[in-house]
This record gives structure tokens, sequence and C-alpha cells, in this order.
């Protein structure tokens, strides 16, 4: 079923006006964890920009800064009512959101990410223990007999957000491989600072409060488990465990974390998405208040608690709660005496080398030494330039470092460790770039074996591709595979074709169609795809998916065969063939493999294997090949010598 094809790049780019340009798809279609990674890059300088702020405010009027955050807002009920300052609430109210979003994108990663093969959460837990472990004891060699001892806990954590962000800055041309690993790395560092605010840096904790918000969170999962849909009832529900924390004395953001650590993730199921059109139809037909309800419930029931959670917190969290967070805690007086003081401070000097060198060392040492000790079945699925990048820009803690600060340190000594974080961040970012910029000058072969790695991959398609039975243009020696599962009637396949033809102008590209035809939605493709099925039983597959990718509007029987005797194909033996089904199963076939796979929409790409999340635009999709490439031709375990 092979069949190469030649194609003019140039004429398909001008044939398609779309093709340097972004797509009408490309914004809808990213996977959370690529979301995720946007939107922390994008807030990274909101976040910068908050923090620059706050130190302009302070040193500007020091008083005033101080004033305007110690001012006491109240919310109150009859007799019941809670008074806090707005730092607090910012911090323990606001930030509870934060580690909501922290808590969600957990859950992500143990649910779709690299972490649903559970050994290879070793790592990310191990690297994230020791590296808060490592700049601890750094921390409490400056300061284990001193005063400031008991802040040991400002130098353990990375703010994973601005990291994200600023690796982005830092290393233009580091692949989002690298960005996962430092995310499910990081994750774990933010869900173990957590426990130490809980454990070490509450207040005297009164067990009535915390045994009743544990209750409650019982309840909510209770209910959760029950199936309930209803969002006002776990907010109220959240609200309750929140102020029962509050109460107890143990920092409430940990009810965000708990919240979000519940919250499963899962792939839209074919089905759920076939309810959800028959609901919109139901409302098309009979467009009143009560249809128009049940199809938006049921539209957004088909898709999965943590990514309807994280699409709308997510945002919220990143470009307002932890810049307000930054506005409100990074403000420090700073004059040429603080500073000479400050930088031969302990505390400083703990917080700035148990970042700048106790994270990296951790990382970095972890990393070998696991991988040494398993035979390299537990490895970084990254290189080891990007574990050495990730290993440095983790020396950036803000965010649950100046929570702890707060929480740990007033006066003279809160200022030297806020100091020290962001000298810290400063430093990081310095190494980071050294780091990047050196390894961008690398040939290309070892700069690819240094970012990419050669630990072996996760593959998302489950039933590989077989050249006997799948439908193959391009040659079988080509290093990368594209799978496409399409719908004869989808427009957005139909655009994505002439992408997909720009890009079989590359010789070392194997392109494979698979079905998916969605008859909720497209009632004719399913009969389409029979009829290519038909087509290909007589040696014209090929020519049959251009015409109908060509006609996706004239998709009828009638037109089917008329497209059979234009291709000069015996028209009784296709007309039969059609009429009695004869390729059902064949179609049928495709379609388990899709579901099996996760695939509910089209098109869906999957390249060498594994699912392409992102834009189909030639631009994204020849950049993912590309990448693709250099990994096959590293191979899993080649060695640096090799490669290089």
């Amino acid at each position: 079923m092979t069949e190469p094809v030649g194609v003019d790049a140039e004429a398909e780019v001008e044939a398609s006006p779309q093709l340097g340009e972004r797509t009408p798809w490309r914004e809808s279609v990213a996977a959370p964890v690529r979301e995720f990674l946007r939107t922390e890059s994008g807030s990274a300088g909101v976040l910068v920009a908050a923090i620059a702020a706050a130190l302009i405010w302070s040193n500007v009027d020091a008083a005033g800064y101080e004033a305007f955050w110690r001012t006491d807002f109240s919310i109150r009920l009859g007799d019941l009512g809670v008074v806090r300052d707005l730092r607090t609430w910012v911090n323990s109210g606001l930030m509870t959101f934060f580690f909501l979003v922290v808590g969600l994108e957990a859950r992500r990663e143990f649910d779709l990410g690299d972490l649903r093969e559970r050994r290879r959460f070793v790592l990310p837990f191990a690297s994230g223990l020791a590296g808060m472990v490592v700049p601890v004891l750094i921390y409490l060699a400056f300061n284990a007999t001193g005063p400031g001892r008991h802040g040991w806990g400002v130098a353990m954590s990375t703010d994973t957000a601005l990291a994200l962000g600023l690796i982005s800055l830092l290393g233009r041309d580091v692949p989002d491989r690298v960005r996962v690993f430092l995310l499910t790395v990081f994750v774990v560092d933010d869900l173990l600072a957590l426990v130490v605010i809980a454990a070490v840096y509450s207040d005297h904790i009164e067990l009535l409060h915390l045994g009743l918000a544990a209750v409650v969170f019982a309840v909510l999962l209770g209910i959760k488990a029950l199936g309930v849909d209803r969002s006002a009832v776990y907010a109220l529900l959240g609200v309750v465990v929140w102020a029962a924390l509050l109460a107890s004395g143990v920092d409430p953001v940990v009810a965000g974390l708990a919240i979000g650590l519940s919250a499963s993730a899962y792939s839209p199921a074919r089905t759920d998405l076939e309810q959800a059109t028959g609901l919109f139809r139901l409302f098309r037909e009979q467009p009143t208040p009560e249809l128009a309800r049940s199809a938006a419930v049921g539209l957004t029931s088909a898709l999965s608690p943590n990514a309807r959670l994280q699409r709308f917190y997510h945002p919220w969290s990143s470009y307002v709660i932890v810049p307000l967070f930054g506005l409100a805690n990074a403000g420090i007086t700073i004059n040429g005496g603080f500073l000479v003081h400050a930088y031969a401070s302990p505390v400083t000097l703990g917080v700035l080398i148990g970042y700048t060198v106790g994270k990296p060392v951790a990382v970095i040492g972890v990393s070998r030494v696991l991988e040494r000790l398993t035979g390299g079945r537990i490895r970084p699925s990254v290189g080891w330039a990007a574990v050495a990048g990730s290993g440095t820009i983790a020396g950036i803690g803000f965010t649950v470092s100046l929570l702890i600060a707060t929480l740990a340190f007033s006066g003279g000594q809160l200022a030297e460790a806020k100091l020290g974080v962001l000298s810290a961040a400063l430093v990081a970012s310095t190494l980071t770039w050294a780091v990047f910029r050196a390894t961008a000058r690398m040939p290309k072969a070892r700069k690819a074996l240094a970012l990419l790695g050669d630990a072996e991959q996760l593959v998302d398609l489950v039933t590989p591709v077989d050249p006997e039975r799948d439908h193959v243009r391009g040659s079988e020696h080509a290093s990368v595979t594209l799978v496409e599962y399409g719908d004869f009637q989808c427009p957005y396949c139909g655009q994505a074709e002439s992408v997909v033809r720009g890009l079989l102008a590359d010789e070392d590209l194997r392109y494979v169609w698979r079905h998916l035809p969605l008859t909720d939605v497209h009632p004719q493709a399913q009969l389409a795809a029979e009829a290519a099925e038909a087509a290909a039983a007589q040696g014209a597959f090929w020519p049959m998916h251009d015409l109908l990718m060509e006609r996706q509007d004239k998709l009828r029987a009638l037109d089917l065969v008329g497209y059979a005797e234009e291709l000069g194909l015996d028209r009784h033996r296709f007309k039969d063939e059609l009429h009695r089904h004869v390729y059902a199963a064949t179609i049928g076939r495709h379609v388990e493999s899709a579901d099996l796979s996760g695939v509910s929409g089209t098109p869906t790409f999957f390249i060498n294997g594994q699912r392409h999340y992102g834009a189909y635009d030639i631009e994204t999709l020849a950049a993912a090949i590309k990448i693709a490439r250099a990994r096959a031709a590293i191979g899993p375990g080649r060695t640096r010598s090799q490669a290089a």
C-alpha cells in the first residue's frame, strides 16, 4: 500500500495562504502541558514587572508600602467573620489558587503525562527531594547556631512559574521537552515545600478545626466519587475547608493543593463527545433555555474536572495572583549600608549559595547517580545540557521562598532573606544563560544529544504502523513517520491536507493516513472512508483520498461512484462493495486503534509514535518533525561518543 509522492513545496505554499500564517485551529488544540508552559512563559514578564514595581515602591515610600499592605480587610456574616491584613489575604487567601493550579498540574502529569508510567516518578521525586535537602543543608551550614536557623525553609523551593518563563527567554532554541522535564521535577518540589509549610511554619494547631477540615474534604471526595457535577457545591466545600484550616493554625493554602490533586485528568471520550453533539442538535431543533442549559452542561462535562479547573484558574493564577503576591512581598529598602551588611549576613549567604550551588548539584548529581545505579533504566528524559540548565534555573526561588520568609522572619532578617532570594534569581539566570549559550555553539549532533538525550521515550500510538495494512506515502526507510487520524468531511483535515503535502517534499518523511469518521457531526464521512478503502482494493487509495479531500462538500454515494469512474476503477465492483459496506469492518479497526490511543477528534497527528499537541501549520509541524529526526538519529541507548 506504499506509494511515493513528489510534491513541489513552493507550489504548495503558494497554493495555500494559510501555511505561513497562524491557522484557524492553532489556538484551540494545545495540549494541557503545552498550554501550561505557554501561560507560565507569558506571565514571567508580568511577575518581573511586579517585582520591579515593589522594589521601586518600597524605596520611594517605604512607610507607605508597608502601611498599604498592613491595611485590615474583613469578611463578616453576622457574628462570624475573618479579619486579616491585605498581605495575609494575598499570601494565605489568593495563593490558595496558585497551589490549586500546582496540584492540578501534578495530577495531570500522573494521569496523562510522563508520570503515568510510575517508574518515571522516581527521578523527579529524588531530584525534587535532593533539590530541597541540599540547599537546606547549605543554608544550615551558615545558620545552624544563629538566630536565622528557623528560616531554613526559605532556601528549598524553586519558583516553577518564573523558572519556566525565564528558561524560554534564556534558551530560545530549547525544545519543549526540556521545559516539561523542569516542570515535572519541580512540581514535586512545590508539593514537598507545601508539606513543610503545613508541618513547620504553621501556628499552634487546633485539632478540632483541623479535624473539621479533614471531614469536609472527605465529603468533597465522596460526592466526587458519586459523580456529582455541581461546581457551586465544590466551591462551597472548598471555602469551608480553607476557613477550617485557617482557624486550625495550618496555612490554608494546603486546601488548594489538596483539591487540585483530587481533580482527575483524562482525554475526552469519543462517546461523551457524541453525546454532547446530540444535546446540541436537540437545542438546534428546539432552542429553548432548558435545552440550552442541557447542551452547555453536556459540552462542559465532556472535559475532565482537571481541564475545566486548569482552564479557568491557571491564567488568573499566573497573570494576577502571583504578580500580586510579588508586589506585596518583594519590596525591600535598598541602600549601600544595607547591601554591605546583608551580603555578609548568614541568612543572605545561606539563601544565595543554597540556591545557586545546592540546586544544580542536587539535580545533576541525583540524575547521574540514579542512571548509574539502575544501569540506565532510570534516567532523565532529556540530555545532560538540559539537566544542567534545569539545575541552574532551579536556583530561582521566589513564590514559596518569600511565603516562608514572611512566616519565619520579620524586620531586618526578612529583608536579608528577600535579598538572598532576589540575588539568587539573578545569579541562576546568568548561569542558565551560560549553559544554553555554550550548548548552542556545539555541532548539531552533539547539541541534539545534549538537549534531547538518548532515553527511551513513551509511545502514545498504541497500534504501530504496519505497511501491509496501513496506507503509506513516502519512503519506508524514512527516519520520521507522521500518522494522521482524519475524517474526509472534516474541514480542519482539509486545511491540514495542504500542510501535509508541503511536508512530503521531505524525502525523509513517511506519512500514514488512518480513518476516524466523526459520524455524529459528519454524516457522510463513514461512506467516504469506505469508498477510499474500496478504491484501495483496486490500487487507487491515494488518488481517491486526494479527490475526497479536494471535494469535501460532495461526498454523497452518487458523487463517490462518479469519482470511481473518473479514476478509471471498476464502477460495478466499487458500487457493489460500497452498497454492501464491505469495508466497514476495516474502518472499525481504524476507529478502535484511535480509541486505544486516546484520539477523539480530527485531525490528530502522531510523530514517531508520540502524539503531536499544538498547531498543524507547516512551520509548527516541520519544527516537530525536525526534533523527531534529531531524536531518531540519536536512538535509545546511544553513547555520547557515538553521537559525536
